[in-house]
């Protein structure tokens, strides 16, 4: 068996003395593992680090092995997240939301949005969105997506600034208003009429959007799993919302 492809390096573990198991987040091949020869040594060690792109070929005898990887680094991206804290702990809070996926099933949308949001920490504003956005389409991945198309109650597609938490699907301003306190507030970033918007969100609307996607992963994801909402999440909000406000 053999193939080869592009993949974001999701971490890695000591594997004896020289060696490392690599896990990649890869386009065509979902989230995949393979032993690295070398991976622990100073020549491979900075290209095997978590938000790095590199060009990788898998080797097994069968499917169902480890197998080998031979990587070639295309992307060192990583070395500029050491100045940055919401940086560090977006990386580490991506790659954990990748490992929520099934290993080996190929997912080649959240490759892609992974891709772009990585490229984007150097603009705290833009990777909020981003990774706010991520979760959202994590959500949809794992089976539990969001219908913010139109209006729970009314079918409208105008005004919608609410999320039902019962049912996960938009609500607009009137339909709302009576139960505005029960409801959870939907950003203009997060609705399919702002995703292709390009106004900067203000940091209430980055607060809300991390509170809605928060709700459905602790519901749907963590809490299942008898797990709370990560603390590398926590951190990179912080981190990020305080990037923001030096910026502004």
């Amino acid at each position: 068996m053999e193939w080869t492809d592009t993949g974001i390096v999701l971490g890695t573990r000591r594997h004896g003395e020289a060696n490392a198991i690599l896990e990649l987040m890869t386009r065509a091949h979902g989230r995949h593992l393979g032993l690295v020869r070398g991976g622990a040594g100073s020549r491979l060690k900075p290209v095997l680090q978590p938000g790095n792109t590199v060009a990788a070929t898998w080797r097994a005898r069968l499917d169902e092995h480890l197998g080998n990887f031979t990587v070639e680094g295309l992307d060192a991206r990583a070395a500029s997240f050491l100045y940055a804290a919401h940086a560090l702990y977006g990386a580490t809070h991506l790659a954990a939301l990748c490992r929520l996926l099934p290993e080996r099933d190929p997912h080649a949308a959240v490759y892609e949005a992974l891709d772009v949001a990585l490229d984007h920490f150097g603009d705290p504003a833009a990777v909020a969105v981003l990774v706010a956005r991520f979760e959202l389409q994590l959500l949809a991945e794992l089976g539990f997506g969001l219908d913010l198309s139109a209006c729970a109650a009314t079918g409208g597609v105008l005004d919608l600034v609410y999320v039902s938490p019962k049912s996960g699907r938009a609500v607009s301003l009137a339909a709302g208003q009576a139960w505005r306190d029960r409801l959870l507030a939907l950003p203009v970033f997060l609705s399919e009429e702002g995703q292709e918007g390009d106004t900067p969100p203000s940091p209430e609307d980055i607060d809300a959007g991390f509170a809605l996607t928060g709700f459905f992963l602790e519901r749907h994801v963590y809490e299942p799993r008898g797990e709370a909402l990560p603390d590398a999440r926590r951190h990179f909000i912080a981190a990020v919302t305080r990037a923001i406000a030096r910026v502004a």
